[in-house]
């Protein structure tokens, strides 16, 4: 008799189920509340221990692989040039389903309450008086310790980059340091895959204090938001997601076959880290060159957010519609050209699609006071959006894999084949 084993994706599933009972029983009770909140953190905190040693030892070793200048030149101009088209899209979705379905209209915005959002203040502040200068001399590391030990990515990203063509130019001598690395990013794989035995309990605990300090009645207002942005983010999946997918020669459903477990761990932990290190191992596995997945998904981890493209812009145009503020065709071009640049300039930053808001919905005349109304579901629409953008890094490293003419179809139906699934 064949035993029984639930996978990973139905473990994490039955976590997310309990942690919202737990959250509805535990309503406002303080004791539950700090016991399913430290649980959580130190869930992420395990996730948050392994990302940066294997994005360090896989992106090196990928780019030691590379070797040519020329060509890492040619896959990162590929990638960038792809997640902004991307991004763009997704900016532009959200704008196109605000003016159509008017979410703003149907709300009240004097009988919501209102959340504190100072902590994000500051960021938003300075992201106004960074530009694009000071953006692109913040992905310069001055002292790339001090970016790994504040988790700074872009920063160690580019490190990595140069020091694995550093290590390709010297020849033979730079074989044991790709030896080691190998080494470390097998190690790093080792521990993901015992600290995602314990994914399950980390999903409860952090949906669980979610609704527990919110409730349902946070959602009950703004019920017809949460469910446009929801229907919109999958709209985009689904639809150019899928295009994307077809024009070089594969299934979207096929993708999200094969990161299911992944964009489950994303949704109910509402953290892009919680996924990435197993996001790198599986599309390894699909037939992507290591090369090309080690620079793809920690690049995309910053600059390829799809979801919060779309919860930015629709967002945007649900607190004008909430205030009466009219915005013309001139005024939401200015807010699409903002949010292109003002989200590259917050990645990386906690809560970075709030703060992005923050940092551009002023632009255009509309009230920055309207975002304490929203930040009570944030966490709700933070679940989605992560997602969607685990998901579009997936796609993307797909996707550059198959013009590098780096994947491996025969991997990838053995791969296929083992998971039961159909191509």
């Amino acid at each position: 008799m064949k035993k029984f084993k639930l996978t990973l994706g139905w473990q994490i599933f039955a976590g997310l189920i309990l942690g919202i009972i737990l959250g509805l029983i535990f309503y406002k009770n303080a004791t539950a509340i700090t016991a399913m909140q430290s649980i959580g953190t130190m869930f992420i905190r395990l996730i948050q221990m392994i990302v940066v040693p294997i994005v360090v030892s896989c992106l090196t070793v990928g780019i030691a692989n590379i070797g040519d200048i020329h060509k890492l030149g040619r896959i990162g101009g590929k990638t960038i040039l792809y997640f902004e088209i991307m991004t763009t899209i997704a900016i532009i979705l959200g704008l196109v389903v605000g003016n159509v379905f008017h979410p703003g209209d149907f709300i009240n915005v004097h009988s919501l309450h209102a959340t504190d959002i100072t902590q994000y203040m500051a960021t938003a502040k300075s992201a106004n008086h960074t530009g694009i200068w000071g953006t692109l001399i913040g992905l310069i590391p001055v002292n790339v310790f001090n970016s790994i030990s504040n988790g700074d990515m872009m920063p160690i990203i580019v490190f990595s980059v140069f020091f694995g063509l550093g290590t390709a130019a010297i020849g033979e001598k730079g074989k044991v340091i790709v030896d080691f690395l190998q080494a470390v990013s097998q190690v790093m794989f080792k521990i993901t895959g015992w600290i995602m035995k314990l994914s399950p309990i980390g999903v409860c605990a952090l949906i669980g204090v979610t609704l527990a300090e919110l409730g349902v009645s946070a959602l009950a207002p703004l019920s017809y938001f949460v469910l446009l942005t929801y229907l919109t983010m999958a709209i985009f999946v689904m639809v150019v997601m899928g295009l994307a997918a077809r024009l070089f020669g594969f299934k979207i459903t096929t993708l999200l076959h094969v990161i299911r477990d992944e964009a489950v761990l994303a949704f109910s932990t509402a953290s892009s880290e919680a996924a990435l290190p197993r996001n790198i191992d599986k599309m390894t596995k699909f037939g992507v060159s290591s090369s090309i997945v080690s620079f793809v998904i920690p690049t995309g981890y910053t600059f390829n957010l799809d979801g919060s493209a779309i919860y930015q812009s629709l967002a945007a145009l649900f607190l004008a519609q909430a205030y009466g503020v009219h915005l013309s065709i001139g005024q939401q071009l200015t807010l699409l050209v903002a949010l292109m640049i003002t989200s590259k300039g917050m990645a990386g930053v906690p809560g970075a699609s709030f703060v992005v808001l923050l940092a551009t919905v002023s632009t255009v005349g509309i009230p920055v006071s309207g975002l304490t109304f929203i930040a009570g579901i944030d966490r709700f629409i933070d679940m989605a959006r992560t997602a969607v953008n685990v998901i579009g890094n997936s796609l993307a490293t797909v996707i550059i894999g198959k013009s590098e003419k780096e994947f491996d179809h025969d991997k990838e139906a053995k791969y296929l084949k083992s998971l039961n699934i159909d191509k």
